[in-house]
C-alpha cells in the first residue's frame, strides 16, 4: 500500500528555521505532483507549496513565498519543506500530500482535491 510518512517539525522561536520531510512508498512516486498543506487549530486546511514530478516547477502560497522552499529527491522517494524566518502564524500541523493520478505533464496544484494520498501530519510550533 502506498504511504507517506512525515518527520521533522518541532518547536522554534519566531525568526528561526525548521524543516519537515516526507518519505513515500510506491514505484510511481517519480510522476506524482506533491504538496504540503497545513492546518492550524480552528482553521481550515490551507495550501503551502507544491512541486511537479521533476522538481523543476514549484508553486507557493503567498504567505510563505520567499521563506519556505519545497524540494524533492526522487531517488530517495522523499520531499521536504525548508521553513525559514518562521512566524507564529506558521504554527500548524503540516501534511504531505501526493496526487497519484499525476503524470509528467501535470503542474503543481494548490487545490487539496487534487491530492489523494496524505501523510499523518507533523507539528510545527513557532513561539513569539
Amino acid at each position: 500500500q502506498e504511504q507517506l510518512v512525515e518527520s521533522g517539525g518541532g518547536l522554534v522561536q519566531a525568526g528561526g528555521s525548521l524543516s519537515v520531510s516526507c518519505a513515500a512508498s510506491g514505484r510511481i512516486f517519480r510522476s506524482y505532483v506533491m504538496g504540503w498543506f497545513r492546518q492550524a487549530p480552528g482553521k481550515e486546511r490551507e495550501f503551502v507549496a507544491s512541486i511537479n514530478y521533476s522538481g523543476g516547477v514549484t508553486l507557493y502560497a503567498d504567505s510563505v513565498k520567499d521563506r519556505f522552499t519545497i524540494s524533492r529527491d526522487n531517488m530517495r522517494h522523499t520531499i521536504a519543506l525548508q521553513m525559514n524566518s518562521l512566524k507564529a502564524e506558521d504554527t500548524a500541523v503540516y501534511y504531505c500530500a501526493g496526487n497519484r493520478r499525476s503524470h509528467t505533464g501535470t503542474y503543481p496544484s494548490a487545490q487539496d482535491d487534487d491530492y489523494d494520498l496524505w501523510g499523518q501530519g507533523a507539528q510545527v510550533t513557532v513561539s513569539s
